[in-house]
């Protein structure tokens, strides 16, 4: 099992070109060949041994496995930093875990209380999935992401709470890229209907004859807000909030 672990590298990690440098420099491996050995322990019913080497692990490499959590072949820990999988949690096959990934409890239950990976899941850095609930097999959970119910099979989850925003009817790649983003998708439908209420008040206005003031003009898209340098006054506040609600539905600060 612990060749596994080390092929599993180079055939999801394009950065691995040697077995020397997999082997002293990825922090991942090292604490899943840790929790292999405490695990081993640990189903032996030794006493505090196995938790000390897991908190072993954890000081070297920042990985935290509680060594009764069950981790199948061929998981890849990328990276590692801040890692947490906990006691009861239970790892597929073939998963994929970036940094940061926390598979917790929620503090409110006993036993089985921790997630369940099925097999060949991907999930994203910083995402936390808490509770005993189910992952399906193939699923990718989003960078960030708090999953705290069951996930289906094929299934693609992003957002706090996390929500299932794809399924995969055919067998597609496992890359984590082109996410979508549904709270812009949101108000980008909100905008499109604000905008469509703001043509429907000008047309009516304009048939009674009614005077448009500035505020009430429907939100288009405008150049990029500058300062008069004669009168050193800033544009309408009004093009300002519209053009941050452009550069936000474009994906500015992303």
């Amino acid at each position: 099992m612990l060749l596994t672990d080390l092929q599993a590298i180079y055939q999801r990690d394009p950065a691995a070109r040697h077995w020397l440098e997999v082997i002293t420099c990825y922090p991942g491996l090292h604490a899943l060949w840790f929790y292999r050995i405490a695990h081993w322990l640990y189903l032996l019913g030794l006493p505090v041994i196995p938790r000390l080497i897991s908190q072993l692990a954890r000081f070297l490499t920042g990985v935290e496995i509680h060594p009764g959590a069950t981790i199948g072949q061929g998981v890849v820990i990328d990276h590692g930093s801040g890692i947490v999988i906990g006691e009861t949690a239970i790892v597929g096959n073939n998963c994929l875990l970036y940094q940061d990934v926390t598979l917790g409890g929620t503090g409110k239950e006993t036993g089985k209380r921790h997630p369940t990976l099925g097999e060949n899941v991907i999930v994203g850095a910083g995402a936390k999935v808490l509770g005993n609930i189910q992952i399906g097999n193939q699923a990718r959970i989003g960078a960030g992401s708090v999953v705290l119910r069951d996930v289906p099979s094929d299934c693609t989850v992003v957002g706090i709470p996390g929500r299932i925003v794809r399924e995969k009817k055919t067998k597609e790649s496992l890359n984590t890229d082109a996410l979508p983003d549904v709270e812009a998708q949101v108000i980008r439908v909100l905008f499109d209907r604000i905008q469509e209420l703001e043509h429907a008040i000008a047309h009516i206005q304009s048939t009674q004859g009614v005077p448009r003031q500035e505020s009430q003009k429907p939100m288009t898209s405008v150049a990029t807000p500058s300062l008069n340098p004669r009168n050193n006054h800033a544009v309408s506040d009004h093009a300002v909030s519209n053009q941050l609600i452009e550069e936000f539905l474009d994906g500015a600060g992303i």
